[in-house]
Order: structure tokens, then C-alpha cells, then sequence
């Protein structure tokens, strides 16, 4: 298939749109980002021990900060530094993917501006998690199916074999991309299964998988029962139609007449059907997580990148009459207007006292995702408040005791936030590493402490009082804008568990 090479105008478009998106994130996070959330404490935890998976998720994404971490440092600055390559390199594919398609510089130009405007697509990549890099690698593999459609040759299904390798090794949800593609394959390209090098991709993705299998049957099949855990407790209030309404409005409400277009030109629309396999991509996996009805709507915001190329090229040849042509900048400048907005939301751009302010007068009520009792922020923001607080405060209890206790005393709490608070910032205030029983922290086990000496973050009294010979409740953490239930946080000094603490501990698993 012959495509044109592309302009010089495109190919500013897509620099200028990748530059400003970077510089977005970059400016907001050099004003301090309100501070680190609380999974990206947790993250760099997991950072400082390696293994071939972890209770929560795969291991690509813990490896890429490790080494992140080592060249440039632990600011914050320098950890969301990842996420916001990530959303740059998603525009900068976003663009390559319409100009393959055929669209010129106006389809460019919307594709690249809805997903810099996307909402889903600032939010996830304003922080570290593997999902900014989830997206990127969804919109990867996308392009290097594009150029299989173009040119299937052995180099492009190696390189689709290890984008989808490395995307599983991040987040196992590419498997729904996998699938979509076999679905797209079997209606549209069936021609493909009679070639050797399609299986060979699939034993490429499946080689690099391997080792999180591995990691999971070894720990007792950790990541599923993990699933089957918050499905069951903090995802359990969702429903299918909160998944479909997501859809809606976390690109952006205006953006979703484009992207439903581009779904339809996929299939209807005679120059863009040759690419129906990024439709049947898309409605593969929206199928599969609608079954789900505890699916997040985030879960499906790597797949719009081809919805919105296909978008751009169907308004591009269609809309060409002076009668309609003026919408072609004026909708996107809507786009722009209602993203700049609703910006506030999604990223900390304003000082959390105006945030505050600006959330009520535009009736935006506190939102969060697990059911938790809120306060003046949304589940988002709160969670980037009150983490050093609860280290300064323990290490107030901690450097009180005698030097004797300190080399006894176990740092305990029940949620991989707080423990990876003390992780982080116990060095600044001469704290040892905790131990925890959520998630990976319990894999990590006690760090040979013997329970003599205890200081527990978090319970109650009753809580800890038939566990040890003595409890004293020494402190109470508290904290501005933080969630509710870290705010508050009794600490306690307990002596001489009555138990083996080997023997109480694999009672006291958490995975959620």
C-alpha cells in the first residue's frame, strides 16, 4: 500500500503537540504536584526489590523506575518525568498512525489534540503507575499492526511480538489488546494466520510474559486472588453502565461524537475499511469489559488512539464544504475550552486552597473509585496528602525510645500507603524500613524482627491489645486534605507479641 510521505506541516503539528503536552506536565510537577501519591510510594518501594512480579501487578513498569531512579534521582519531578514521556509518545504515535492512514494535516492535527486533551490521558500520566506506560504500549502495538496492514514483513511481527510482550510484563490487561487483535485478524485479515511469523509473534509475547507466570504460581497464584479481592471489596459498587458512561466523559465529553465516528468510518466509511481491525480491536476489548461489571473505565482508555486517527481522516475529507468547514476549528477549540476547564480536576494546576474554591463553583463534588469516605478533595488529590506527616510522627515515638529498642522495634501498618511512606521518607527522619501486610509488603515478611518491641500505625486499641503483654498508644498522626482514614492515625508501642510473629504472620495477609 502506498502512503504518501508526510509534510513538513505535519510533522510540526506532531512536534508541537508532543512539545506542549510535555511541558504541561513538566511545569505542573516543578510546582511541587501536591506531593507524591500514595502508589507511587508504594512503587518505589517495590523498586528496591526486585523480583519477576509482585501481588498488584507485573513487573515492567517497577524495573523501568529502578533504573530511572538510579540515573536521575527520586524528586518528584523525576518519577512523573516517565509518565509524561509516556503521554508524549502517545501523541507523537496518535499523529504517525492518522498520517499512515492517510490524513493529512488537518486529521493530524485532531487526532493529536484529543488525546493531548484527553482527560484520561492527563490524569493517568500525571503520576507514576504502569498505566501512562499501558496506554503508550496499547498505542505502540497499534502502529506496528498499521504497518503490517501496509507491509506485513518478519521485522514488524517481531516488533509486535515484543511490544505485547513487554506490554503484558507492565499490565496484564493487554491481553484484551491481544485479543482484539485476533478478532480483528479473523474478520479482516485471515490471510494472516497462514503465516509462520504470526505465531512467532505470539511466541515472543508469550517468552517475555513468562517469568510473571512463573512469580505467580510460586506465590500462590498472588495477582488472582489479588483481582478476585477488589472485585469483591473496593470495585464491588460499580455497574456496566458507570463503565459505559465513563466512556463518555474521561476523554472528554465534547470528544466523544469524534471517536464514535472513527469507530463507525472503521467499518463504514470505504477509504478507512481496509483498517477494521482497529474496530474490531476496540469493540472486542469494550466487550469484554462490559461482561466485567466491576471494570474501571480507565481500563479501556489505550484503545481510542486508532478510534481518533480514523476520526481525523473521516472529518478531513467529508467536511470540506464552506458550509461546515468552519467547524472543523471551532469544535476542537471546544475540545480545548472544556479540557482547560475541567483541568483542575484531573491535574494539580492550582493551589489546593483555590482548588477547593474553583471544584465547588463549577459543581464538581469529590469523586473516588473504591467506595472510601471523602472530604474537601477527590480520592485523587487526598491521596498526595499527609505521607510525610506520618513519618515525622512516628519518628517522634521511634527516636524517643532507647537505642536498645530501636534495634528491636518493628515499624507496622496495615496499608502499603503509609508503609511506603516511612520507607521513603524514614531516611530523612532516621527510621528503619516497616514492614506491612498489604499486598507486596507481606511477601516481604517481617525483616527478621522478633515482635519484642512493635510500633503499629493505624488500629485501635482493641485492635492490638489481645496480640501483646503491653500496648501504649504513644501518638495520633494527623494531616490537612489527606482521605478521611489517614487522618487521625493512632500510633501505639507494644511489647512482647504473645505469639511467634512467623507463626501469626500468614494469618495476616492483605491482598486488595
Amino acid at each position: 500500500m502506498n502512503i504518501p510521505s508526510p509534510t513538513r506541516t505535519e510533522n510540526w503539528i506532531i512536534v508541537a503537540s508532543a512539545l506542549f503536552v510535555f511541558l504541561l506536565h513538566l511545569i505542573v510537577n516543578l510546582n511541587g504536584g501536591y506531593g507524591f501519591f500514595r502508589d507511587e510510594l508504594y512503587y518505589i518501594a517495590c523498586s528496591d526489590h526486585l523480583a519477576w512480579g509482585y501481588v498488584d501487578q507485573p513487573p515492567f513498569s517497577i524495573f523501568l523506575l529502578k533504573i530511572w531512579r538510579l540515573l536521575f534521582g527520586d524528586s518528584l519531578v523525576s518519577i512523573r518525568m516517565i509518565p509524561a514521556l509516556a503521554h508524549t509518545g502517545t501523541v507523537v504515535l496518535a499523529g504517525l498512525l492518522t498520517r499512515q492512514m492517510g490524513g493529512k494535516a488537518f486529521a493530524v492535527f485532531l487526532a493529536c489534540w484529543c488525546v493531548v486533551f484527553s482527560l484520561i490521558h492527563l490524569g493517568m500520566s500525571g503520576v507514576y503507575s504502569m498505566n501512562a506506560i499501558d496506554i503508550f504500549l496499547w498505542t505502540l502495538a497499534m502502529y506496528f499492526v498499521l504497518k503490517l496492514i501496509h507491509t506485513p514483513r518478519p521485522g514488524y511481527w517481531i516488533a509486535l511480538g515484543a511490544v505485547l510482550g513487554v506490554g503484558l510484563l507492565n499490565k496484564i490487561s493487554v491481553l484484551f489488546l491481544g485479543a482484539g487483535i485476533f478478532t480483528g485478524i479473523v474478520f479482516t485479515h485471515r490471510a494472516w494466520f497462514s503465516s509462520r511469523w504470526l505465531y512467532i509473534a505470539g511466541i515472543i509475547a508469550l517468552v517475555i510474559f513468562v517469568p510473571y507466570i512463573f512469580w505467580n504460581l510460586n506465590h500462590d497464584n498472588a495477582h488472582l486472588e489479588f483481582i478476585h479481592n477488589a472485585s469483591a471489596g473496593k470495585y464491588s459498587g460499580r455497574s456496566r453502565l458507570q463503565f459505559v458512561v465513563e466512556q463518555i466523559l474521561y476523554l472528554n465529553p465534547l470528544s466523544a461524537p469524534v471517536w464514535i465516528t472513527g469507530l463507525l468510518a472503521l467499518f463504514f466509511y470505504k477509504p478507512l475499511q481496509s483498517y477494521g481491525i482497529f474496530g474490531w480491536l476496540y469493540l472486542t476489548a469494550f466487550i469484554i469489559l462490559v461482561i466485567n461489571p466491576t471494570s474501571k473505565g480507565e481500563y479501556l482508555a489505550p484503545g481510542y488512539a486508532c478510534l481518533l486517527a480514523a476520526a481525523g481522516i473521516y472529518i478531513e475529507q467529508k467536511f470540506t464544504m464552506p458550509s461546515v468547514r468552519w467547524l472543523r476549528m471551532v469544535y476542537p477549540a471546544l475540545i480545548a475550552v472544556s479540557s482547560v476547564v475541567l483541568l483542575p480536576m484531573i491535574l494539580p494546576v492550582l493551589p489546593v486552597e483555590q482548588y477547593i474554591v474553583y471544584a465547588k463553583k463549577i459543581g464538581m463534588e469529590p469523586s473516588s473509585s473504591e467506595n472510601k469516605e471523602l472530604a474537601e478533595l477527590p480520592q485523587f488529590y487526598a491521596d498526595m496528602f499527609g505521607w510525610e506527616e506520618k513519618a515525622r510522627d512516628v519518628a517522634k515515638v521511634y527516636n524517643s525510645l532507647s537505642e536498645e529498642d530501636k534495634e528491636k522495634c518493628a515499624i507496622v501498618s496495615s496499608n502499603y500507603g503509609r508503609c511506603g511512606a516511612i520507607d521513603f521518607y524514614g531516611a530523612k527522619y532516621g527510621l528503619p524500613k516497616s514492614i506491612g501486610t498489604h499486598n507486596n509488603y507481606w511477601i516481604w515478611g517481617t525483616r527478621n524482627y522478633t515482635g519484642e518491641v512493635v510500633m503499629i500505625l493505624g488500629g485501635t486499641m482493641e485492635d492490638h491489645v489481645n496480640d501483646f503483654e503491653s500496648v501504649e498508644e504513644v501518638g495520633v498522626s494527623s494531616c490537612t486534605y489527606c482521605m478521611p482514614y489517614e487522618n487521625h492515625v493512632r500510633i501505639f508501642l507494644c511489647r512482647k507479641l504473645k505469639y511467634p510473629i512467623a507463626t501469626s504472620w500468614k494469618y495476616e495477609k492483605h491482598y486488595e
